[in-house]
């Protein structure tokens, strides 16, 4: 059984074993995330900051302001995932936060896939359809968008603050789900019914925030990659690279997380595989929702760059909309930047000389 979805409690544990001793693996993994949980709030905070009050109000801007708050919303958590596991897997913090802490772990993840998915349709209708999108995509619409995931990633998590209970698992409390309701969890009927609604549930979650957002991703990027080459349309790579990044970063991280949740249902024999997992989804989990965005700076830049280009710049280079213009409109408007020079970025880009 899990803590949180991606957080393992083991079940099998020696009643002789006191909660307070600390093993090398949970002395480490609880140090990797307190360093997850430092440069998470503080990037994220940054970006966040940044998004809301230094740029322009954008749709852009509005997708990437709350994909940033639900990172920020994880890293919030994870001080309770730390001392939980240095407490090596015992629960002392009470049924209402096992229940709004995996609650509030689920809506970050649905909401985070889902952003994910609507920036993708967002870049598709941009380039394969320009005219319905530039009459369409106004702020109003993308802030009822932005509603409506929000609430679908809240009835999809609702799950977790009716089934979390507290439950002392041979001399440990135990952060668990109780699928059935019931009190007496060791019955042959309540099992099969627990492993039922567990399935359900996993099979849900499986579809709605990795299968069907990939293949819908994918989709877009292709039909985008396609358009642009047809058309011969030019785009800023930076924020381009931004999606991308988030977008690969988030499959990658949250691989392990789905086939360790599968290991649980299908595999469970597999003990060694299953603790691999374990250990890969919690790195994974951390660092999707804490370096992720430290990422958005380097993508599209030159390293050394990087370091000479103030923070505000790089972020609103990375999380402007992207400008698709045609291939003949592009090299005139890099002449005229050749001519004029007002531009340094433009010039470096066009590998011109400014005029004096």
């Amino acid at each position: 059984m899990t803590l949180l979805p991606g957080y393992v409690s083991t079940p099998e544990v020696d009643a002789s074993h006191s909660p307070e001793k600390i093993t090398s693996v949970n002395l480490a993994t609880a140090l990797f995330i307190f360093v997850s949980l430092l440069v998470g709030t503080v990037s994220n905070s940054l970006f966040l900051w940044v998004l809301v009050v230094k740029m322009k109000k954008t749709v852009n801007t509005l997708w990437f302001s709350h994909l940033i708050f639900t990172y920020l919303l994880h890293c919030s958590s994870l001080p309770v995932f730390s001392v939980y596991i240095l407490l090596d897997f015992h629960w002392v913090f009470g049924t209402m936060l096992c229940k709004l802490i995996n609650s509030s772990f689920s809506v970050a993840m649905f909401t985070t896939v889902f952003l994910l998915t609507i920036i993708s349709l967002d870049r598709y209708l941009l380039i394969c359809h320009p005219v319905w999108s530039q009459h369409n995509r106004t702020i109003p619409r993308a802030w009822r968008v932005v509603a409506v995931v929000w609430l679908v990633s809240l009835i999809l998590s609702a799950p977790y603050l009716f089934f979390r209970e507290v439950r002392e698992v041979k001399g440990r409390m135990k952060c668990l789900n109780n699928y059935a309701f019931s009190s007496d969890w060791d019955g042959p009927e309540i099992q099969e019914l627990m492993d039922r609604v567990h399935l359900a549930l996993f099979v849900v979650r499986f579809l709605l925030a990795f299968l069907l957002p990939l293949l819908i991703i994918t989709g877009c990027h292709c039909r985008m990659g396609w358009e642009m080459k047809k058309k011969r349309l030019v785009r800023n790579s930076k924020p381009f690279r931004v999606l991308v990044a988030a977008v690969v970063s988030f499959f990658i991280c949250w691989l392990p997380y789905h086939l360790y949740h599968s290991s649980l249902t299908y595999w469970e024999s597999f003990s060694f595989t299953q603790q691999v997992l374990q250990v890969t989804m919690v790195i994974g989990e951390c660092f999707n929702f804490c370096f992720t965005p430290i990422l958005y700076l380097f993508v599209g830049e030159k390293f050394q760059q990087v370091f000479k280009t103030s923070l505000l710049s790089l972020l609103k280079r990375g999380f402007m909309d992207i400008p698709i213009i045609p291939m003949n409109n592009a090299n005139e408007e890099s002449h005229q930047t050749c001519s004029t020079g007002s531009l340094k970025v433009k010039v470096a880009q066009t590998n011109c000389l400014p005029s004096p």
